[in-house]
């Protein structure tokens, strides 16, 4: 069981609205549902979103959520919020409509005693608000407050505001993109590792940070996206290379395409469609970095030269990954 608690505020009665922040959790919520192939992800995520007066989040309600998200056993448990944040010397709070000072917000003190007693086997916290960096943090230099199998990804450090840029949070957008495939690996699983580093590589120095910490033996994926490349195909590396520094001896058989005067050479062979069918595969690992040319510039001349190819250094990790069963 997957358990998704999605909130979005963009109406405060004493403290100015925001614009993005529900538009942001529906997104959020409709990517995580299913997966890429249409299946199902996380079952029926619970939408919490204050559009107006007349349907605002108090902070007693979202702490009630927060608490059922936490209390049972589900595989994951994920929490997502975005609207205000504040940060003073007790430490962060969610900001949810019914705020004034900042500090009547739900704590982020209780969000982690929430998650670090759930019975859950992995908790992962998203915060899209300003100073959410401070999660986990507990005031005053104390260790940082993260129990076994809790994640926290957070927009900007405690010392930084959460951008909105054309109506969506900067930092969600990256988040939705990385859920989309963006951050997936060759068999398409997103987890929070390649969430955080999507996001970090997408903000620049001087942008906001985002923060990441985590206390998990493996990761779990978040969401499966479409690989880029046949799984089928990915556990073929093992039988087409041997071992992870062979040389894959090319020839013109393999390749399908000549001039007229290389289909009249006789020293030319002719194309072979089971040596064909490798180089496709070897051309769609070519794709996706796992295998080079040697000695030419392209796998076409690899072959048309009687050179060979070879693993790349991804190639050797995804080598040894199929070798050994796990994929």
């Amino acid at each position: 069981m997957r358990k998704a608690l999605v909130v979005g505020v963009d109406f405060y009665e004493h403290i100015g609205s925001l614009r993005g922040c529900v538009n942001d959790a529906h997104d959020v919520e409709s990517t995580l549902e299913r997966h890429a192939d249409g299946t199902t992800n996380f079952t029926n995520p619970r939408v919490l979103t204050a559009t107006g007066p007349a349907a605002a989040l108090s902070r007693g309600d979202l702490k009630s959520a927060v608490r059922e998200l936490f209390e049972d056993d589900a595989e994951i448990a994920l929490f997502y919020f975005s609207g205000h944040g504040y940060l003073e010397d007790t430490g962060g709070y969610l900001c949810t409509s019914d705020a004034s000072s900042g500090d009547d917000g739900l704590a982020l003190s209780d969000v982690m005693t929430f998650a670090n007693s759930s019975p859950a086997k992995n908790k992962i916290i998203i915060l899209d608000s300003c100073h959410s960096g401070s999660a986990g943090s507990p005031p005053g230099g104390a260790p940082a407050g993260i129990q076994n199998g809790v994640t926290i990804l957070a927009a900007s450090t405690a010392e930084q505001y959460a951008l909105e840029e054309d109506g969506s949070g900067v930092f969600t957008k990256l988040f939705v993109d990385a859920l989309n495939g963006a951050a997936a690996n060759l068999v398409g699983a997103i987890t929070p590792g390649s969430v955080y580093a999507h996001i970090d590589q997408s903000l620049g120095p001087w942008q906001q940070r985002p923060v990441f910490k985590t206390n998990v033996k493996t990761f779990v994926s978040l969401r499966q996206a479409a690989p880029p490349i046949a799984t089928s195909e990915l556990q073929q590396l093992a039988a087409l290379f041997p071992t992870p520094d062979y040389q894959l001896p090319l020839d013109p058989s393999f390749e399908p395409d000549r001039s007229e005067e290389q289909a009249r050479d006789p020293e030319i062979p002719a194309p072979n469609a089971a040596n064909m069918a490798v180089f496709r595969i070897l051309q769609n690992y070519v794709k996706v970095n796992l295998v080079r040319a040697v000695g030419a510039p392209h796998m076409y001349y690899a072959a048309m030269n009687r050179t060979s190819c070879e693993l790349t250094v991804l190639g050797e990790h995804y080598w040894r990954l199929v070798k050994d069963g796990l994929i």
